[in-house]
């Protein structure tokens, strides 16, 4: 396995990031294809032994029981010095006032309720969901700092949002002297690649890790054009909502893939997750496994070097699409907490 800075940080991460949505209770608000414990510990077992040591879920994910799963398992597999764990809050608990977003009494209570739930005396990367354009910047930058001081949050991230607003967050930490993001996590891959307009070049500049979710969109690069759905595609509603515009001019990305892939003799995971490691910005694509060959498919991207001529190739089919992913800020019924997000 390949370690590296998280950004400007001293904080070292493996080159991939297992992502823990899939591993929560259904009966808790996850999705029909959702693992449960029993189910999703041999992932965490595979992951530790490949040498990753990065591994991010959110208090939104299953009602809260992927952050018991997560951290149930890594107190059980895993020495917590060498581990870095990333959860994130921002998304409603309850449709009730001051149950969600960044103000400084819901961020206060979402930590805490993360920490129980994972069984943890602090997080090493608590990042924000989305941006709440409901709550002063000011407010929620200083939060995040009185967190990471209090000893609950060793360092502070993002997730998706648009360039102007993560730079104004950033602008407004340094101005005051406090806690500043170390990381971005935006959607980003060979179907969605809007990020680099403005986003990656922001993070590239600044010294920002960047660890996508979605590498595979959602496994639209990893299969034939005309194959069936899986379950998960069938029944996961915010796929459908960032992939509905996925069209024929995706197609021929698709296609590209596969003929690389062919050519080498490897998955097609393997060459999209390549494709992604050679961008001097990204530090680890957050990877979802829901069984054992998707974690072995990531670990072998690792190995595999792209030419210039294969990557042009992957590259040129790319149509500019439009920008998904980030929640309105200030939607008029906010999402329950059993939502499922990235």
């Amino acid at each position: 396995m390949e370690y590296i800075n998280l950004g400007r940080s001293g904080l070292k991460v493996s080159r991939l990031c297992l992502g823990c949505m899939s591993y929560g209770e259904p009966a808790r608000g996850g999705q029909p294809w959702s693992l449960d414990e029993a189910a999703s510990r041999p992932f965490f077992r595979q992951a530790l032994e490949a040498g990753i040591n990065f591994f991010d879920t959110a208090n939104v994910y299953s009602g809260g029981s992927s952050e018991e799963i997560t951290g149930r398992a890594l107190r059980d597999m895993a020495r917590r010095d060498e581990i870095v764990i990333a959860t994130k809050g921002f998304f409603p608990w309850r449709n009730a006032p001051n149950t969600g977003f960044l103000s400084r009494k819901s961020l206060m209570q979402a930590i805490d309720d993360s920490l129980t739930r994972l069984g943890l005396d602090y997080i090493d990367l608590y990042q924000i969901h989305r941006f709440d354009a409901g709550t002063p910047v000011e407010e929620t930058m200083e939060a995040l700092h009185d967190i990471v001081k209090a000893g609950k949050a060793r360092y502070i991230g993002a997730s998706s949002m648009e360039a102007w607003r993560f730079a104004k967050l950033q602008h407004t930490a340094e101005r005051h002297g406090w806690t500043r993001f170390v990381s971005m996590q935006p959607q980003y891959n060979l179907l969605y690649r809007e990020e680099e307009r403005e986003m990656l070049p922001l993070c590239l500049d600044q010294g920002v890790g960047v660890i996508p979710w979605s590498p595979l969109a959602r496994g639209w690069l990893t299969r034939d054009w005309d194959a069936g759905g899986t379950n998960r595609s069938d029944t996961d509603p915010f796929a459908k909502q960032i992939y509905k515009d996925t069209a024929e001019h995706d197609r021929a990305v698709v296609e590209a893939v596969s003929r690389i892939a062919q050519a080498r003799g490897i998955g097609r995971a393997e060459v999209a997750l390549a494709w992604m490691l050679t961008k001097p910005v990204i530090t680890a694509p957050i990877v979802g496994a829901t069984k054992p060959q998707h974690l072995a498919d990531a670990i072998a991207a690792l190995d595999v070097r792209l030419t210039d001529e294969e990557i042009a190739a992957l590259e040129a089919p790319y149509v500019p699409h439009p920008v998904n992913g980030i929640v309105p800020p200030l939607s008029p019924e906010p999402p329950r907490l059993s939502v499922l997000k990235e």
